[in-house]
């Protein structure tokens, strides 16, 4: 399945960045945040008005963690064709992906463990090839 990269954004590890990439065509987006201490991926239902429109999201990393922060990175998010599966890429390396039709979140890191509060699956999020076949 090709991956339609919608966003794409020099990253510099440890200062405020916000990406966001809507699905081509639908209600979701998905959101990068490097908040100067931790890198977050959220998954966003736009549809959502009336409460929190976050339905989940995961650890990326943490600043203190990264080895070649002051290194410039690029960060891509890209969606499947259906509009339904997100992927996070830094550098062409996969990091975090989101299937909003199964609820279901993944990453490197795995955190954090159990559902969001918003009902998403409380399936292990952490990193399988299994995640990175949903986008072959």
């Amino acid at each position: 399945m090709p991956l339609n990269i919608v966003a794409r954004e020099t990253l510099h590890v440890g200062r405020p960045l916000v990406v966001d990439g809507g699905a081509p065509d639908g209600r979701y987006v998905a959101v990068f945040e490097d908040d100067g201490a931790t890198g977050t991926f959220y998954a966003i239902d736009s549809d959502i008005e009336d409460a929190n429109p976050i339905q989940d999201a995961l650890h990326v990393y943490d600043v203190a963690d990264i080895t070649d922060a002051h290194l410039p990175s690029t960060v891509e998010i890209g969606w499947s064709d259906d509009g339904l599966k997100v992927l996070l890429l830094i550098n062409d390396h996969p990091h975090a992906a989101f299937d909003f039709a199964r609820r279901q979140g993944w990453c490197q890191t795995g955190s954090p463990p159990g559902a969001s509060a918003s009902g998403w699956s409380p399936a292990s999020r952490q990193w399988s090839e299994d995640v990175e076949a949903l986008f072959d």
